[in-house]
């Protein structure tokens, strides 16, 4: 069950590290660095962390602004589906990175996809 994936996974030690490589690679890729320019990457990090530990089952409460708020800049800036397959691509490889196993990173970015429509603000 997704409950159980949080300690799969590795707990908070991996879900900290998969995000430190994540936004590494984020900020390397001149496609979606843009989406960052005035960007807090510090909270930003540290939000992000709380929220991938909540959807994989973690104990944390994620307490950011809703997902679409959250992205209304980036929308604005042109964030599409495009831009969305990119991101979790990097996800997809930074938890390969920190050593999380094939079939459990799909599990972890079935959720993550599922938020798709949220963060485009799309009816669909």
């Amino acid at each position: 069950m997704i409950g159980e994936l949080f300690d799969l996974i590795g707990g908070r030690r991996t879900v900290w590290a998969a995000t430190e490589a994540f936004y590494r690679r984020v900020l390397a890729d001149n496609t979606l660095s843009p989406f960052f320019e005035k960007t807090d990457m510090a909270q930003l990090r540290a939000r992000y962390c709380m929220f991938i530990s909540m959807l994989v089952g973690g104990q944390n409460v994620y307490t950011g602004e809703d997902i679409a708020t959250a992205h209304l800049h980036a929308r604005a800036k042109g964030l599409n589906d495009w831009h969305y397959d990119r991101f979790l691509e990097h996800f997809r490889q930074a938890l390969q990175e920190v050593g999380v196993q094939a079939d459990k990173i799909d599990r972890v970015t079935k959720p993550l996809e599922s938020k798709r429509r949220i963060v485009l603000n799309r009816g669909d």
